[in-house]
Order: structure tokens, then sequence, then C-alpha cells
């Protein structure tokens, strides 16, 4: 018995012609981008998150960054009523200010409504309590959507905005550190 040769076959597909790619390279982009439900833990995460962050508004809006007489404070508002945390120890230490001195203060102050000296005492902390007041809102929001909303990547954000923030930060320090010894230097 003769044995026939093995053919392949070739599969066809039909496809709608605005689906169908002009070359084997070419990428859909016309298509829409779905945005997935947020998984139980992560709208948990962000709901204490928010719950936190409303925490340390109250904190900073209870704490008095301004001294006997009325003027702002740059620094050490950490160290009064309600929180009373100890003196920087980086700043005992060295006798110079760690990358966060002044954060609390500048928090504080424009919870008061005194944005110029929060941005006087740490002009970061002026900018991070900016960003988290929008993440509030944000977060809630996105808890009762069970969507991210304006953002299609949480990871990302979270990423760009810790890495962004810590250099921002790094960049005052340093900026800080040079100032100090400029004045320092004799003559």
């Amino acid at each position: 018995m003769a044995q026939l040769p093995l053919q392949r076959e070739r599969l066809v597909a039909i496809v709608s012609a605005h689906l169908a790619p002009k070359t084997v390279d070419e990428e859909v982009e016309d298509l829409p981008v779905v945005v997935p439900y947020l998984a139980w833990w992560v709208r948990g995460i962000l709901l204490v998150g928010g719950l936190g962050l409303v925490v340390i508004f109250t904190l900073a809006v209870l704490l008095n960054p301004y001294d006997e007489n009325g003027q702002p404070l740059r620094m050490e508002t950490h160290r009064t009523w309600p929180l009373k945390l100890p003196p920087c120890d980086f700043k005992s230490r060295t006798g110079l200010p760690c990358p966060s001195c002044g954060m609390t203060t500048s928090f504080s102050l424009l919870m008061h409504g005194d944005p110029l000296n929060s941005m006087r005492a740490n002009w970061v902390g002026t900018l991070l309590a900016t960003y988290c007041l929008f993440l509030v809102p944000w977060s809630f929001t996105s808890v009762i959507l069970k969507r991210p909303l304006f953002v299609l990547s949480l990871e990302r954000m979270v990423a760009i905005s810790i890495f962004t923030f810590l250099a921002i930060l790094l960049l005052r320090w340093g900026t800080v550190l040079l100032l100090i010894w400029l004045d320092k230097r004799p003559g």
C-alpha cells in the first residue's frame, strides 16, 4: 500500500477590513484602551491611604506652626502638641538639617492658609502637601468608581511620584547644604 505524502493545510481567517493590519508589523492603534476594575485589595489600600492622608492633614491643622510672638516657624513643629516628637536625630548629631527638616512645619503652615511661609519652611513639603491634597479626593473617587481616575497604571503613577519627590527633595537638600557651606567659608 502506497502512502500519500502529508500535506500541510493553510488556515485562512476572514477579518473585517478595518481590523486587518496592512502589514505584519503594524500595530492597531485605534482600539479603545480598557481600564480594568481595581481589585478589592487595591481599593482597600487606596481607602486606607486616603484616610491616612486625612489624619495627616488633621494633625497639620492641630499643630501650631507659629512661635509665641506669632512669627512662623521654619522647623521643629513636630515637637509641639499633639505630636510631641523628639528633635531631629540627624540635625542633633551633625548640626546640619536633614532632607526633610521643615516638612511638618510646611504642611502645617499650608493647612493654616500661609503658603508663602510654608514654602519658606520647606518648599518641597508644600509641593508634597498640595499633591497629597489632590490625592485624597482622587483616592476616594477611585475606590467608588472601582477604577483609577485619570490614570491608566497605578504602578507607574506611584513610581513616578516617588522618584520625582525624592529627586526634588535631595536636590533641595543639596542646595541647602551648599548654601550652609558657602556661608561658613572664610572670607
